[in-house]
């Protein structure tokens, strides 16, 4: 087989681990916390970074009107087939062997890559946006506007006496190995066309 057509065969296979790792992590360090809490996401489910933090996140949460984190969202239904349908075409393209079609890869994974970050940013604005009118707890801004408490997207951001840090975790950086490798498999596969029209004229 083709280097080409090796290195997008691993360029897809590098979305299932996306299966057991968790894609992005949210932190929350504060003084009263000597241990920071958090939450790993993953393609199908949320997870405590330690035992109980999305327990805790809750509590703290309910006295400044936020939203419980959820068992599930729709999302978790739909991650997962979207996945293993990338895969199925990395391995179609990869078997057919034309690089159009790697690079075509490409542009659809960073589409829904795209899509599945705004969709987080849509859900990340909703959260700390929409609170409670009955909360105990309300706090203004200088302007004497509500507060909002929106985790950032990337990054790190101060909320009260919080750092949120929000960052990507194994599963999103294999993802962008995967990616990458899908161009470089588009790249080799042109060398290796126009090795092969220099063998044919020869």
């Amino acid at each position: 087989m083709k280097k080409s057509r090796l290195i997008m065969v691993l360029s897809a296979l590098l979305l299932l681990p996306l299966f057991v790792l968790p894609i992005w992590n949210i932190t929350l360090e504060a003084p009263q916390y000597p241990d920071a809490i958090g939450m790993d996401i993953h393609i199908n489910k949320f997870e405590d970074a330690n035992p109980n933090d999305i327990k805790n996140i809750n509590i703290m949460n309910h006295y400044v009107g936020m939203k419980d984190i959820p068992e599930t969202i729709p999302e978790f239904g739909i991650f997962p087939k979207v996945i293993l349908a990338m895969v199925a075409l990395g391995l179609i393209a990869a078997l057919i062997g034309k690089r159009r079609l790697y690079v075509a890869w490409f542009v659809v994974m960073v589409a829904l890559g795209s899509a599945g970050m705004y969709d987080f940013y849509l859900w990340e604005y909703d959260y700390g946006h929409n609170l409670k009118e009955n909360a105990a707890m309300k706090f203004t801004t200088p302007d004497g506007e509500p507060m909002a408490y929106q985790p950032p997207l990337i990054g790190s951001k101060v909320i009260l006496n919080f750092k949120a840090i929000s960052m990507p975790r194994g599963g999103a950086y294999l993802m962008f190995l995967g990616m990458g490798l899908s161009l470089a498999a588009f790249y080799i596969a042109k060398k290796e066309e126009s090795h092969e029209a220099d063998l044919a004229v020869a």
